[in-house]
């Protein structure tokens, strides 16, 4: 059955998500328009196909005991020398962020993993681009403000193409996927293309 590349995280939601991913596609990042615009919970991890089902039942239950959250986005930071990524800032909510990271990450699940680095909720908005280009969007993105109230998080998997599509969204206080959920840029059905 093979392995799957998955990974899961909070979208940010619109008219924020397309505006961030046209700003890192216009910063140079040919990677802008595969990659929904989001915060990190699971970066990406590949498991056995055989185990999505397990993944899914762990998901819904992190979901189920979670309540939703204020999120605000402020300005820019970079991991630069570490790490060539420029992102907006995680200002309010990190602590449940970080927190949720945690549970969906938890040895007793299918998902436990090491971190390469310590967990720092983000937004990318340009990574492993031209220094200049970093540069310009630490600078452009630095009045950046956007605010929502977080009630879901998703499952994504990565496609042979490099996009990401959306599998599952889990509602917080329920644990099932959601009805309804704004989408971002293309269907996740298709594979997203640049303008």
């Amino acid at each position: 059955m093979g392995t799957v590349t998955l990974g899961v995280s909070i979208a940010v939601p619109e008219p924020y998500g397309s505006l961030l991913q046209e700003q890192r596609a216009g910063f140079g990042d040919p990677a802008a328009h595969g990659i929904p615009t989001h915060v990190t919970l699971l970066p990406p991890t590949e498991v056995d196909a055989a185990r999505l089902p397990a993944v899914r039942a762990h998901l819904a239950e992190v979901a189920s005991s979670c309540r939703s959250f204020p999120m605000r986005l402020s300005g820019t930071g970079t991991f630069r020398p570490l790490s060539p990524v420029v992102f907006v800032q995680v200002v309010e909510g990190a602590a449940a962020c970080s927190w949720l990271q945690q549970r969906v990450r938890d040895a007793s699940g299918p998902l436990e993993r090491e971190l390469q680095f310590p967990y720092h909720p983000h937004v990318t908005v340009a990574h492993g681009i031209a220094e200049e280009a970093m540069d310009r969007a630490y600078e452009e993105l630095a009045d950046f403000e956007a605010s929502w109230t977080v009630g879901s998080f998703a499952l994504y998997e990565q496609g042979p193409d490099a996009v990401w599509r959306k599998l599952s969204e889990y509602e917080f206080g329920v644990g099932r996927p959601a009805r309804s959920v704004p989408a971002q840029g293309s269907p996740v059905d298709e594979p997203a293309t640049t303008r």
